[in-house]
């Protein structure tokens, strides 16, 4: 049987707060610790901070009994036995991932160490930051053999990440010493023994019983390496499909049917070849960023992902030039946006190219309704409601008027439109599909114009005044 390990999770973002349910799940003792005292204040009262399926249940079976919040980083660091740290790296301007925060939690845990303790690096990090973790501590007199540094990294996608964390497609520990490995080990039994999945209330994934996540044992540099090698291979693969897209647009050929072509090679497989409007999140752009400075400051040239940044940025703006093909000129047009947050399942703005392309049409002299079914609320604090931007009730509030429909999210319910009411509700039949939801010959059955990513413009049939007649008099 599993023993229970005490652990302290440092930040209460999507990684630490997802960590610190999950943990508590699988049967640890967990303080999770954030410096802001209005989110642990939340938290303890069982309010979920961040959208995301299964995080309320899971924080109200737990809170208070297997979890709790605090703002006292040196009491919970002297509770526990593994520390977790969680904490932001954005990006700084030359695109290095600023670790002050990580440095922070450092010192503060050397400050307050009472015995031996593990801490692991959870937020993505460039390779060496176990070093300047290890440095850190020993400069405020923490005895080398008292601690050990781990490099565990998430590879949790935001909308699934409690799934993610419960049913992993692989853990990583890198770790160079075998007592931290082992302690590492311990905390994730429950899932790589089996033991979790036997349970009548675990929640049911990919993973049971017999079927088990792999461990995967590495040194700690490999291990941060990857993390940033995963994010930007999958941030490559967004950029590779976009600029086949492009392609498939010039030559009247179809992304989909490619794509699809491609996918069922399994050494390419189908996921993340779903062309659109750009990558955003808190992730890809941050760590491709880190990881090509990465490589400048280790002297190498990695060119590749200068290209998967700029294709990236070049998709906004074909889709900004898509939507004035589709209207002629922009200025005065009302646009019905579907779509804030960087991907559907999320609440998360962070680099959001929908947040872009609304800054573009505004600034164009466009009037927009928009709408998302969890990041609104988040939106509004950068992009308050104005003359030119209403926020809508739902999709049919957002296309009332409207000279267009836009989709700029893949939320499930946006590829499931009643499209006879939504042509009611437009001023004209114009969608323009910036995550290429729709098949084109459903949308132009119900009498749209369809616009789309990597395909040719698909429009309605007319049927002929003449054999209209002709219907009517037979």
């Amino acid at each position: 049987m599993a023993r229970s390990v005490k652990i302290a999770v440092v930040g209460s973002g999507y990684v630490g707060l997802v960590a610190a349910v999950c943990f508590a799940e699988i049967g640890h003792e967990v303080i999770c610790i954030d410096n802001d005292s209005r989110k642990t204040e939340a938290l303890s009262n069982g309010i979920s901070i961040i959208h995301e399926e299964h995080l309320p249940e899971l924080l109200a079976k737990h809170n208070g009994h297997k979890i709790s919040f605090t703002t006292d980083l040196a009491a919970a660091v002297q509770a526990s036995e593994v520390i977790f740290i969680a904490v932001g790296t954005p990006q700084s301007d030359t695109g290095h991932a600023d670790l002050s925060y990580i440095e922070a939690v450092a010192s503060e845990v050397a400050r307050s160490i009472n015995g031996y303790k593990v801490l692991v690096e959870k937020s993505t990090v460039p390779v060496y930051t176990n070093e300047w973790i290890r440095r850190t501590m020993e400069r405020h007199g923490v005895e080398h053999d008292t601690f050990d540094v781990v490099s565990n990294p998430e590879f949790l996608r935001e909308g699934t990440a409690i799934s993610d964390f419960l049913h992993p497609d692989r853990i990583v520990v890198g770790s160079d010493h075998e007592r931290a490995a082992e302690l590492l080990d311990a905390i994730y039994a429950p899932l790589t023994k089996g033991d979790y999945y036997k349970r009548a209330d675990a929640l049911p994934g990919r993973f049971n019983a017999e079927n088990l996540p792999p461990l995967l044992h590495t040194s700690t540099k490999s291990a941060e390496i990857i993390k940033h090698a995963s994010n930007a291979f999958l941030a490559l693969k967004i950029s590779f499909i976009n600029a086949v897209a492009n392609l498939c647009e010039a030559a009247e050929a179809d992304v989909v049917q490619v794509a699809q072509g491609m996918g069922l090679d399994e050494r390419i497989g189908n996921r993340f070849l779903s062309p659109g409007i750009g990558y955003g999140g808190s992730c890809f752009p941050k760590d491709v960023a880190a990881f090509r400075s990465v490589a400048e400051q280790f002297g190498l040239d990695f060119g590749l992902l200068s290209e998967v940044e700029k294709i990236n940025r070049g998709q906004q703006k074909r889709f900004f030039e898509k939507v004035r093909s589709a209207l002629w000129t922009l200025r005065g047009k009302k646009l019905a946006v579907l779509g804030l947050s960087f991907k559907g399942d999320t609440d998360d703005i962070r680099e959001s190219p929908a947040i872009d392309l609304i800054r573009l049409f505004l600034a164009e002299g466009c009037s927009i309704t928009a709408y998302d079914p969890a990041a609104i609320d988040r939106t509004k604090e950068i992009l308050p409601a104005s003359d030119k931007l209403r926020y809508a009730s739902d999709a049919y509030d957002a296309a009332e008027g409207a000279d267009a429909l836009l989709i700029l999210t893949d939320w499930k319910e946006f590829a499931d439109l009643d499209l006879d009411r939504m042509r009611l509700l437009l001023q004209f039949p114009i969608l323009i599909d910036g995550r290429n939801l729709y098949k084109p010959s459903k949308v132009t059955k119900h009498g749209f114009s369809y616009f789309s990513v990597g395909r040719s413009v698909a429009r309605p049939v007319r049927t002929p005044k003449a054999s209209v007649q002709k219907l009517q008099t037979v």
